[in-house]
């Protein structure tokens, strides 16, 4: 059994665990429920940079990143930077986040807000909600095409937007439909967790135009970019590069300011 196997068999549980704790009512009552979201996919088709910055603490690939960051610190510094977005890990036994990280991130910035969780069940879309995000990420490994369009149109009743994530092309080919706002390119093998660029590039002429194209995992330098952007690639998400740092916003200042030269 792969990784991916074991954190779906837990999320599962971890759902129904939440499910029985917090009704749907709970959540649709939220304060954040109603709110405007922003779009991510408006600001990556309109930026030179596409950057969509991280806050994870940890991952199975690498354990610990940074666990001594606060949230709020990590959202103010990316918003300082202008990234494009902000993904927030959710997940708590793989990756050491939490809701209450989003919740967090959204009191703190105006960012357009990405769940970065293992979406497996509508429930999770509500909660996305109902704690400030704007974008929910489904993940073509783990789902079925059936599932894809579920949570896609699901997503798009509540307003947010969403970004499917592929990582070869069976996965693609299962996974393009009208209610995707961003195609995002695993360059992570999530078997091996080798990382090779090589995946988004090969994949990125059988993406339809219509999507905003994001390159995920393994950018962690310019020239990476700069050999994307090519490709029509206008979105970048960036987790340990600078969540491995002292100062994630700090960083991703840098970053942006040497990219956009």
């Amino acid at each position: 059994m792969n990784i991916l196997d074991k954190i779906i068999i837990d999320k599962r549980k971890e759902v129904d665990l939440r499910k029985g704790l917090i009704p749907i009512s709970q959540l649709e009552s939220s304060v954040l429920f109603n709110r405007e979201t922003v779009s991510l996919a408006h600001k990556l088709r309109n930026s030179n940079s596409g950057i969509i910055a991280e806050h994870k603490r940890r991952s199975p690939s690498k354990s610990v990143i940074n666990n001594s960051l606060n949230v709020l610190d990590v959202a103010k510094g990316y918003q300082i930077a202008g990234v494009c977005g902000m993904s927030v890990l959710t997940d708590g036994k793989y990756f050491g986040g939490s809701l209450d990280d989003l919740l967090t991130a959204r009191a703190s910035c105006n960012l357009p807000l990405l769940r970065k969780e293992f979406i497996i069940n509508e429930y999770q879309l509500l909660e996305a909600k109902a704690y400030g995000a704007d974008v929910i990420l489904l993940i073509a490994a783990i789902l079925s095409r059936d599932e894809i369009k579920q949570f896609s149109e699901f997503a798009k009743s509540l307003n947010l937007e969403v970004l499917l994530e592929v990582h070869n092309k069976e996965e693609l080919n299962k996974s393009v439909m009208p209610s995707l706002d961003m195609l995002g390119v695993n360059n992570r093998n999530l078997k091996t967790f080798n990382v090779s660029l090589n995946t988004s590039k090969s994949l990125s002429n059988l993406i339809p135009d219509d999507f905003v194209k994001v390159s995920e995992s393994g950018i962690s330098n310019i020239e990476a970019i700069k050999e994307l952007q090519p490709y029509g690639y206008q979105g970048f998400l960036i987790g340990e590069n600078f969540m491995k740092t002292d100062n994630p916003g700090e960083s991703a200042t840098e970053f942006i300011n040497k990219l956009e030269k």
